[in-house]
């Protein structure tokens, strides 16, 4: 590990880990905009939190900052047996985790009509899901706190992690399918944990969920206390450090088990696409009002956290 002397002294800095870790992350991605990276050593994890702006949607800039830091990480240490990552944490700013896809972009890519625009989004997303999936190809344990709201699209990054866990006071909801709309991803992630029977339910009801009860249909694993979330991962990291290796390759054996690799993650983000150009003017329309309704909802969620029911806004 590289050591730094002050000038004109002979007292040497003491080895930082945090930082070496974060400057050769940044040295092999360069800039990531709309996140933000920290690393505890004690638990070699590494927190990318997500900052998306102006909204708490995932924006394609937020997609790719991402995917930079996993393809880095894969680069750089790989599956080394000296790796100083072995857990990868995702958390949000804010009140709410996401409100789903960037609708303002597929508006525009409708306007121009650049179904390549809309198709690339869907594979750096897709991309981003099968690495959280397959722990950066079996380097690390991905997990994921949902810390407020998450909607439609917004739900199957965090849930394609080996591990997600909700604070009590979050929510979760697919509406896409009130606006003739689907998410890119929702089938072959979701499914994974529900069962296709129960995935299916959810996605066809556009209904919301609070944290406990979509913990009971499996798409949860666990539900802690409000503001408490990254502290049972701290915990989790720290206990079971010792058993690393086996779960990886556990959690590996049952992804082959669910047969739901990159091949279908392909294929999702080709139909999604597909099915974005073929809206019609009315339902193209009615997109455009979401959007303008994002603000509003935004603006009061922020202020105050929305009781669970019905879900009919902001698909992705």
């Amino acid at each position: 590990m590289r050591m730094k002397t002050l000038p004109n002294s002979t007292w040497t800095r003491r080895p930082e880990p945090d930082r070496d870790v974060l400057e050769a992350i940044a040295s092999r991605a360069g800039t990531l905009p709309q996140i933000a990276l920290d690393f505890e050593p004690e638990i070699a994890t590494l927190w990318i939190t997500l900052r998306p702006e102006p909204k708490p949607v995932f924006t394609l800039p937020l997609i790719e900052s991402v995917g930079k830091v996993q393809d880095a990480i894969g680069a750089i240490w790989g599956t080394r047996p000296d790796r100083p990552i072995l857990y990868v944490a995702y958390r949000a700013a804010g009140a709410i985790f996401s409100l789903g896809g960037d609708l303002d972009y597929y508006l525009d890519c409708l306007r121009s009509g650049d179904r390549a625009a809309l198709r690339d989004y869907a594979e750096r997303a897709t991309r981003v899901i099968r690495s959280n999936r397959s722990g950066l190809d079996g380097a690390v344990i991905t997990l994921t706190n949902v810390g407020g709201k998450a909607i439609g699209g917004g739900i199957d990054p965090a849930r394609a992690c080996n591990v997600m866990i909700a604070e009590e006071h979050a929510t979760f909801c697919y509406p896409e399918i009130n606006y003739n709309h689907f998410p890119i991803s929702a089938v072959p992630v979701l499914s994974r944990h529900t069962g296709p029977i129960e995935a299916e339910k959810i996605l066809l009801s556009g209904d919301e969920y609070s944290a406990h009860e979509f913990h009971r249909k499996g798409a949860v694993d666990a539900v802690v206390p409000s503001g408490a979330g990254d502290d049972w991962i701290r915990r989790y990291a720290s206990e079971t450090r010792s058993s690393h290796g086996a779960r990886i390759a556990l959690m590996s054996a049952f992804n082959r088990q669910a047969g739901d690799q990159y091949g279908p993650l392909t294929a999702c983000a080709q139909s999604w696409a597909d099915h974005i150009m073929s809206l019609t003017p009315g339902e193209v329309s009615k997109l455009q009002r979401i959007t303008v309704a994002q603000e509003r909802v935004l603006g009061r969620l922020l202020r105050k956290a929305e009781p669970a029911g019905a879900c009919s806004i902001l698909p992705v």
